[in-house]
């Protein structure tokens, strides 16, 4: 299971709304808004993913 680094949702690579790749890392979305707003701003995501719960955004 992969962790939707905007939301903090677990997600089957497998069966994943959306993917993105980025610094050669693909990375794996319960939604297209998820998706959107990583693609905007990866950094801000990925900066505070240690510190981040899930929190249900979709």
């Amino acid at each position: 299971m992969a962790i939707d680094p905007v939301c903090g949702m677990k997600v089957n690579e497998n069966d994943a709304f959306a993917t993105s790749t980025y610094n050669g890392q693909t990375y794996y979305f319960c939604s297209k808004h998820c998706q959107i707003a990583f693609d905007k701003n990866p950094e801000k995501y990925l900066k505070n993913k240690e510190d981040k719960g899930h929190t249900h955004c979709c």
